[in-house]
């Protein structure tokens, strides 16, 4: 099918899927997720092709992100079945008043309608995407990226399977089948068509969408997440939270990219930070890129490099991590407000003051104190998973779970009054 196509039939299925009932949407959801496990094979089969043809342009990071096994099949089923435990975001009543003539006015939540989401190499977007549209009432349209496009396209044939089980039309989940830029095009300037449009990806990506879009965008994702080490912190607390933040998956989002340390303690932390993260680590040491001060601490040991300026613009997705030494948190404040993307920021300290002063002075859509920013997910702040993270301040920010997929609408019932 062309894009057009896909869109018109998915437009026309969000009717439909705008109407049913909680009961309705809980039992098709788990019937997706029953499909997911019972097509593991067709969706392995598929990936082990993306996987093969991606070996030799992607790198180890971005393919862990591609690759598929029955754990991690598994654990987007359960993702699904977790969606359907959650409330239903629909027909809540928002506010509501009664004026004196008996006017009676309700603000109530309602879907959006057809959400489109363009993502790049991470096949669970699909699960999860369509799973928080389906529960939220909205039709969906998937447009994944070439070196996903197979994984994904096993992935939806399985779900529209478990939908068709229980007798709903497989259209409200659609797929774009052309990979090329064009396509990408196509759903930026579908008005009439698309409700809201998420890019879930690189800068790239989403800047396009931001620059192209002639239908609502959300931005989302780019995350250039900061962990500043306070004069009063605990060092072994903070070295935790950044081995964390840094190591555990370096190719997400909310992976932090730089390290602020405060001078009072450069000395003291930036050699066990060396130590911990790029000397002793025997499988993927971080090579740490110095400003000057921490150069001066660090320069001429293994894995560490002098810093450009562009070095703490980038969103490495590797292991790389910009450091840099700061005077206090009024230096750290200023440095994340010129740096960050506005996704995840955190301080380790003990002191309260410091906290304080952090959290209101950095605007991020999730502020961390002595914790690390990988938390910045939807599954783990009880969402059950996520659309993308909005890095923006209209309609969406943070993980956008059920709620942020929804509108709301006026209902005005009277009893013949006239104005």
């Amino acid at each position: 099918m062309t894009t057009i196509e896909i869109l018109k039939a998915c437009a026309s299925a969000k009717r439909g899927i705008a109407a049913l009932s909680t009961e309705r949407k809980n039992t098709a959801l788990n019937a997706v997720a029953d499909s997911l496990e019972a097509c593991t094979g067709e969706i392995l089969a598929a990936n082990a092709e993306d996987m093969r043809e991606a070996r030799s342009s992607v790198s180890a990071v971005m393919l862990d992100r591609l690759a598929l096994d029955e754990k991690r099949i598994k654990a987007m089923a359960d993702g699904v079945r977790q969606v359907a435990k959650l409330p239903d975001p629909v027909g809540v009543t928002l506010d509501e008043i009664t004026r004196a003539d008996g006017l009676k006015i309700r603000k109530i939540s309602v879907p959006l309608g057809v959400v489109a989401i363009i993502y790049e190499s991470r096949p669970n977007v699909t699960s999860d995407a369509a799973a928080l549209a389906l529960k939220s009432g909205n039709a969906c349209v998937l447009r994944t990226g070439r070196e996903a496009h197979r994984s994904a396209e096993a992935i939806v044939n399985a779900m529209r399977k478990g939908l068709a089980a229980v007798g709903i039309d497989g259209a409200a989940i659609g797929f774009i089948e052309d990979v090329s830029r064009d396509s990408a095009l196509e759903l930026m300037r579908a008005k009439g068509y698309i409700d809201l449009l998420i890019p879930r990806g690189g800068a790239g990506l989403i800047r396009a969408c931001v620059d192209n879009a002639k239908v609502p965008c959300i931005e989302t994702g780019t995350g250039i997440c900061h962990v500043y080490v306070d004069g009063k912190a605990n060092l072994a607390k903070a070295l935790k939270i950044i081995e964390n933040a840094k190591c555990s998956r370096p190719s997400v989002c909310n992976a932090m990219e730089v390290c602020l340390v405060d001078k009072a303690v450069a000395h003291e932390f930036l050699p066990t930070l060396w130590e911990k993260l790029a000397y002793a680590r025997e499988e993927n040491p971080v090579q740490l890129i110095l400003d000057k001060e921490a150069y001066s601490v660090l320069g001429g040991k293994e894995n560490c490099r002098a810093a450009e300026a562009v070095d703490f613009d980038t969103e490495f997705l590797d292991y790389k991590m910009a450091v840099a030494v700061v005077d206090g948190v009024d230096g750290a404040i200023a440095h994340v407000s010129a740096h960050s993307t506005g996704h995840s920021d955190c301080i380790v300290t003990e002191d309260g003051a410091s906290a304080e002063k952090f959290v209101s002075s950095v605007d991020s859509a999730a502020v961390y104190v002595n914790a690390s920013t990988r938390f910045t997910d939807g599954g783990e702040f009880g969402l059950g998973c996520e659309m993308g993270i909005s890095t923006q301040k209209l309609h969406a920010r943070g993980p956008m779970g059920l709620r942020e997929l929804t509108t709301y609408k006026y209902v005005i019932s009277g009893n013949g009054n006239v104005r």
